[in-house]
């Protein structure tokens, strides 16, 4: 594998003061690179040091095999293009003129632009979904559509590596989501590198090749996103307390379970997971079950460090677990059916709607009404029926 960018013993900062020190890495072709950390950790810092737009305090960058600080700054443009967090101001610049920039390191001392080079240009704007912008001047873009054209700008300098610090921070979901497709696309298209910090942690982990958490002066982890993160380094990262990530679904959860079990709510198949989330929202503890261990309701409930009944994966619900489920509904206040699909291996939860209507207790259910009678038979006179969470919460 063809090593583009690696750093020995290097240590950046500003002037003498350490950021963050002992880098010692090498990244690789067409891979995708996400530097995860908080503020203030050195993210920027490393990006700017690699890009030679400040020097390192100590240490050597080498790219394609050569010494960083050997190479001309037309070699330097050659092999790196930089995308920095402040959105430029180029003055009235059409977005086709915007993007020609990118292409100084080839063309003369005039700066003029072969018809090969206008070709490039065409076909990259078209890559980043960006051929009706050409003609638009870049002070009137939104910033969604100004850095399609930054992005463009950095690819049709055809580097080798892409620097990006931060490139979707002024942008919505939808652009955010746009704009790092479209980098992933290119870096595997073109077999050019991407180094990028990001805040969007679950985007980086779902694109990203490889990724480098940094906290404390200091890289904590390098690797594959499988191997380096899970919920108890993302909690070290940032030092969470109230809130807990999800390693499997990419996801955080906030922590909001009290001590009161008011709530037991049966649910399986992801039907309780915005139940979750609004009940908590509005201070109401919540036991749930029965729900298999596979089930994506148990994987959201146990971030929660909500009190779970489960069974294991694609066993049927047995006797024992019946009885611990029972014991709770015992204590709750009222139990909510949250229409989970009814199958051969959680059946056994129709024993617990039986059961809680047996104890008089209230039961809510989110299912229709033929249903709730197929299913409940002579208990469904008993069930109080809900359009939507909201329709409880008035109740409660």
């Amino acid at each position: 594998m063809t090593s583009v960018l690696k750093t020995e013993n290097l240590c950046v900062g500003y002037r003498k003061k350490e950021v963050v020190c002992g880098i010692n890495h090498e990244i690789f072709k067409g891979k995708f690179v996400c530097i995860l950390g908080p503020n203030g950790s050195g993210k920027t810092t490393i990006l700017k040091t690699l890009a030679k737009i400040i020097d390192p305090l100590n240490g050597k960058i080498y790219i394609n095999g050569i010494l960083l600080e050997r190479l001309s700054s037309k070699e330097i443009a050659k092999n790196l293009s930089v995308v920095l967090t402040k959105m430029p101001s180029p003055g009235l610049l059409s977005g086709f003129e915007f993007v020609a920039l990118g292409r100084y390191p080839y063309t003369d001392i005039l700066g003029r632009l072969t018809e090969e080079d206008k070709k490039k240009i065409k076909e990259t704007l078209k890559l980043v979904n960006a051929e009706e912008l050409s003609g638009r001047y870049f002070g009137e873009l939104s910033d969604g559509e100004k850095q399609k054209l930054i992005i463009a700008r950095a690819i049709v300098q055809e580097p080798k590596i892409i620097i990006l610090d931060e490139p979707t921070i002024h942008l919505d979901p939808k652009n955010k989501i746009e704009v790092l497709s479209i980098l992933h696309r290119v870096s595997k298209k073109k077999s050019i590198t991407v180094l990028v910090s990001l805040h969007d942690i679950d985007m980086a982990l779902r694109i990203s090749d490889f990724i480098i958490l940094v906290k404390d002066g200091r890289i904590i982890d390098f690797g594959p996103p499988e191997k380096v993160i899970n919920q108890e380094r993302i909690a070290q990262l940032y030092d969470l307390k109230d809130v807990q990530f999800n390693s499997k679904l990419y996801t955080f959860e906030l922590l909001k379970n009290n001590r009161r079990k008011d709530i037991f709510l049966i649910a399986g198949a992801g039907t309780g997971t915005h139940l979750y989330r609004a009940l908590l929202r509005h201070g109401i503890g919540i036991v749930t079950g029965i729900i298999h261990e596979n089930d994506i309701d148990f994987h959201v409930a146990t971030s929660m460090k909500l009190e779970v009944i489960s069974e294991r994966a694609f066993q049927k619900i047995d006797e024992n677990t019946l009885k611990k489920a029972f014991s709770f509904i015992d204590h709750a206040k009222a139990v909510i059916d949250s229409g989970f699909p009814v199958g051969t291996f959680n059946r056994g939860n129709i024993k617990l709607i039986h059961y809680a209507i047996k104890k008089e207790k209230p039961v809510y259910t989110f299912r229709k009404k033929e249903e709730i009678y197929d299913l409940y038979k002579d208990c469904s006179k008993n069930v109080i029926y809900l359009n939507d969470v909201y329709s409880f919460l008035e109740r409660w």
